[in-house]
């Protein structure tokens, strides 16, 4: 899919709850910039921190709105979303998010939410990847609460068909033509075994493997994802070619008369797609946010204040 570079001015798609672009400018005038410095520093060390920054974004707003709980660390008889098994261990680019919220602490203390850091870091790693670049209202607030069983009642399943997908983001508001372009970011990063072993070896009692898989590419993933229960949790790279046909819930997208037309056009118009993910990526950024007095703004992304 060729990738366009996509400015945007996302305001028209802010939440209307005080997020704006440029929220920072007298406060911390310098916020954005350090931010795009530290993934900027990560990416050239690891490449698929990038797309790991924009996952744990919407992991993020998808549980209890953009509001950074997916960054907090699970306390004595509380886990937090950070350690479900959608976000433990596959989820990349905490310390990222540290070391943009350490930096901006040391000169504007108290000012810059971890909510927002990562929004920019998500919109930072977008640029990265495939030079998309749009405009970031900011203004969020963070939340003081992460429970690891909201995760599964929010977060769609590597598993969803096309029709559980386009519910799951209905409830949050978003098309399915968005969700067809959100997904269009499993194009890059990787995907653990585990997320797509039952394809290969247990898809029903009449085909062990899903017979929509491609045979060649099925015989490929089997070299490197052993039957389960394997040792350890191997990664593999997303697609960037076809990429709806690795993980369930994108080959659905591809099958589905619903969304199989958007999918196709999306990977024909690799520009028409970028403008829209940016489009995509600014409206989910809004989702339940906390602003104003709402929540607070930690000192350390990881905890709240006490």
């Amino acid at each position: 899919m060729t990738i366009a570079i996509c400015v945007l001015s996302a305001s028209t798609f802010a939440s209307g709850k005080q997020l704006r672009v440029g929220f920072y400018k007298s406060t911390c005038p310098s916020a954005e910039a350090i931010v795009r410095k530290a993934v900027n520093k990560a990416v050239k060390l690891n490449p698929g921190i990038a797309a790991g920054l924009i996952r744990m974004h919407f992991h993020d707003c998808f549980v209890r709105g953009c509001d950074g709980s997916v960054l907090l660390k699970s306390t004595p008889g509380i886990p937090s979303e950070r350690d479900h098994p959608a976000n433990n261990p596959s989820l990349r680019g905490f310390e990222v998010i540290d070391e943009a919220k350490a930096q901006i602490e040391a000169i504007c203390p108290k000012t810059v939410s971890c909510a927002d850091i990562l929004a920019f870091a998500a919109r930072d790693g977008s640029y990265k990847l495939g030079r998309i670049n749009y405009a970031v209202p900011a203004g969020r607030r963070d939340g003081r609460v992460s429970l690891l069983n909201e995760v599964t009642q929010s977060l769609p399943l590597p598993s969803f068909n096309a029709k559980q997908l386009i519910d799951n983001f209905a409830r949050k508001g978003l098309s399915a033509d968005e969700m067809v372009t959100l997904s269009g970011a499993h194009s890059i990063g990787v995907s653990r075994c585990s997320s797509f072993s039952t394809r290969l070896y247990s898809f029903n009692v009449t085909h062990p493997q899903d017979p929509s898989m491609d045979p060649h590419f099925a015989a490929y993933l089997k070299t490197r994802c052993p039957p389960p229960p394997p040792t350890g949790d191997p990664i593999l790279p997303l697609d960037s070619r076809t990429p709806h046909r690795l993980l369930t819930s994108d080959q659905t997208l591809l099958s589905s008369p619903a969304t199989s037309n958007m999918v196709l056009n999306n990977a024909k118009h690799g520009s028409v797609w970028a403008h829209k993910f940016a489009k995509a990526m600014t409206k989910m950024g809004s989702l339940d946010v906390l602003t104003g007095y709402q929540g607070e703004i930690r000192s350390h992304c990881s905890v709240v204040n006490y």
